[in-house]
């Protein structure tokens, strides 16, 4: 009896623990079906929509997506609640896309993809903002030991050890050589440019495994003295170029650049569309003379566009991409931030940040007319929207 019992303990404890495995491959293969699935109906959906139509909604429960003083890493030109801007419901605002919704941003995955890679931004300030915001949002998702911030020049780089990944930003403002590379003296009145010249900055960027470009806000004029030679010797030709066809110049040598050293199957591009300034309030109807300086509300006018955006400089941001991916074989995916940013008039930091480096004098504070920052972004705010596009541009590729 007992030896019966004793078999039928074995047998049943055998038939139980068959059963549990049983269930747990069923349970396992359910939920990675599951997560397959979900993944793939996300990729599917995101596929049929245009991520950048949709509109504006106030979100005060899930944005800001961090705080601005809990950001270890914020700059002092987008830090507008430490300088004092008290309205803050700019932070709040969250892109809603017509057709879909945007994933929600998940820091921990997004450095789980980064994992052993480098994330790049190459451009200007705003690239740099938008730098700032991606840092900012990682940030709070890492222990203090498990990061770290170098800045060497014009690169400076982000490092999350856990994962062995980096985020860097490159100053390059008009992505070939210039006069302006400098990343601290930049600001000269005759703008000089390399158009045929772009190693100097690219030999920083070739080992990269996700690339972010921006190139615009440098380039608003008329015209640009172009240089070929070099900045060292004295026989280089000048010449004047109209805009924007030193523009489409630069890009090409850009496109070139990336069709030789770009390895479609390791490295992924992205390049951001021009952000809009809101310098000009009769452009919204407001009062002649002002600017975004006191706007504490969104334009809500479907289509706005002000005069600071160029459709023909965005037109020839679209053919070089166009023709990259046709003839180039690479795919630059674009994030197309121009228009849902021309809507936001509210979210510059206007007098509330620092400006080249110092605060804003008394005198100047009471001058906003001509010492509103009416070109850049609080933080947090518009950049981290941006930031989500890309998220899920990057994890959910069309």
């Amino acid at each position: 009896m007992a030896s019966y019992t004793w078999g039928w303990g074995i047998r049943s404890s055998f038939q139980s623990l068959i059963g549990l495995l049983l269930i747990s491959m069923i349970v396992y293969v359910t939920q990675n079906s599951g997560e397959s699935e979900t993944e793939t109906d996300r990729g599917e959906l995101l596929s049929k929509c245009n991520l950048f139509s949709g509109k504006w909604v106030f979100d005060n429960k899930t944005y800001p997506l961090y705080k601005e003083e809990e950001c270890r890493f914020m700059s002092d030109q987008l830090a507008c609640q430490k300088f004092g801007r008290m309205d803050l419901r700019y932070q709040n605002w969250r892109w809603q896309p017509d057709q879909c919704d945007l994933p929600m941003f998940n820091a921990t995955l997004l450095l789980e993809r980064l994992r052993n890679k480098r994330l790049m931004f190459v451009g200007d300030s705003l690239n740099r903002g938008q730098w700032v915001s991606m840092v900012c949002l990682l940030d709070s998702s890492l222990p203090p030991t498990q990061k770290s911030m170098h800045h060497n020049a014009s690169l400076s780089i982000f490092k999350a050890l856990e994962y062995n990944a980096s985020v860097e930003f490159y100053w390059a403002p008009l992505l070939v050589e210039s006069n302006s590379d400098d990343p601290v003296r930049h600001r000269v009145e005759d703008r000089i440019v390399r158009v045929e010249a772009i190693e100097k900055h690219a030999r920083h960027w070739i080992k990269a495994d996700i690339l972010i470009f921006n190139s615009y806000l440098w380039w608003r004029r008329s015209q640009m003295k172009v240089l070929w030679g070099s900045f060292e010797r004295s026989d280089g030709i000048y010449k004047v170029v109209k805009m924007p066809r030193v523009y489409e110049m630069a890009l090409k040598t850009w496109s070139e650049w990336v069709k030789l050293h770009i390895d479609p199957t390791r490295q992924v591009l992205f390049f951001v569309s021009m952000s809009p300034t809101h310098e000009r309030a009769e452009e919204w109807d407001g009062v002649e003379g002002e600017n975004c300086y006191g706007e504490t509300e969104e334009i809500r006018k479907e289509g706005y566009r002000g005069e600071s955006t160029c459709p023909e400089m965005m037109r020839i941001v679209d053919k070089v991409l166009n023709e990259l991916k046709r003839k180039g074989g690479v795919n630059v995916h674009m994030i197309n931030i121009t228009q849902l940013s021309e809507y936001r008039k509210e979210a510059h930091p206007s007098i509330y940040a620092k400006h080249w480096g110092e605060p804003l004098t008394q005198q100047q504070l009471s001058n906003p007319k001509t010492y509103a920052d009416c070109i850049h972004w609080c933080l947090p705010g518009l950049p981290d929207v941006w930031n989500h596009l890309f998220y899920a541009l990057f994890l959910y590729p069309l």
